[in-house]
């Protein structure tokens, strides 16, 4: 696939993040751009097959345009873009009255998300990626690897959809319209190595990393979760249980992590240790 050649002359920039930037057209309101930085030539590409695979599932997201390659050398994506969105957690950060309401609809989002069944020859599956991270990862022992494994493969296996980093700022909604974003790692399995990812960013992170990413005091963050949790997985299991149960998938997070700081994150391993007592 040949990328369309694009001048960000016609772009403003509009926000950043870890791999790239994101850009609004200057004249076309409907018309956004994610630009990783140099370097990264087949993530775009693959992450555009991916967002168009997620959307042809009926999967409610933005409909991906273009793979597109600037005069600097730097590649993207155009999608169509959703005017007026906010994610959930600014709106959560702006109203904290309303965290109630806002996470539960986040839960039913994931519900209806964890629901979808996929074609298991066109998406990868989440053990696969662990078994992968845990193999490349320099930082755990020989033992705790082995430990690990098991418990990735002792996990129920499904044929239904996982986001992949099921964060509530990659949920966003306009009106009454709801869309994932951010869909490079969807794949298929068991839906709690989707909601350990929702735990990790409400109750696990630092306050500042909260603070500065989803635009709220950790306090906040917490109530959201324990919003999402009932609206989740229902009023008659007790809180404690859930956490027990998603608290090592939430830990299995720190393979992604140590991956992308290239340094152990004991505060993560921390949730490990059932695993690996």
């Amino acid at each position: 696939m040949n990328p369309v050649k694009i001048s960000l002359d016609d772009y403003v920039l509009s926000g950043g993040g870890a791999n790239g930037e994101s850009y609004d057209h200057k004249t076309d309101p409907g018309i956004m751009l994610k630009l990783y930085f140099p370097g990264k030539i087949e993530q775009p590409l693959d992450e555009m097959k991916m967002a168009r695979k997620v959307f042809e599932l009926g999967i409610p997201s933005p409909e991906p345009g273009d793979y597109v390659v600037t005069e600097d050398g730097r590649y993207g994506i155009r999608f169509r873009r959703i005017l007026g969105k906010k994610s959930f957690s600014r709106a959560t950060g702006d109203n904290p009255e309303l965290v109630g309401e806002y996470a539960e609809q986040f839960a039913r989002m994931c519900l209806k998300l964890h629901d979808v069944h996929v074609d298991t020859t066109q998406f990868e599956c989440v053990k696969d990626r662990y078994y992968r991270l845990l193999a490349e990862n320099p930082f755990f022992t020989t033992r705790e690897k082995d430990l690990l494994g098991k418990f990735i493969a002792d996990a129920p296996d499904t044929d239904t959809a996982i986001h992949g980093d099921l964060q509530y700022s990659n949920a966003i909604f306009t009106g009454q319209d709801r869309y994932f974003i951010d869909l490079g790692d969807f794949c298929y399995g068991y839906k709690m190595f989707d909601l350990g990812m929702v735990y990790l960013c409400c109750c696990l992170s630092d306050p500042d990393f909260i603070q500065e990413t989803f635009h709220m005091p950790k306090s906040l963050a917490i109530k959201f979760w324990q919003n999402f949790a009932p609206a989740y997985f229902g009023t008659d299991r007790p809180l404690k249980d859930i956490e027990e149960e998603i608290l090592p998938y939430a830990g299995l997070k720190t393979l992604i992590v140590e991956r992308d700081t290239k340094c152990p994150m004991p505060e993560f391993r921390q949730a490990l240790a059932s695993i690996l007592q």
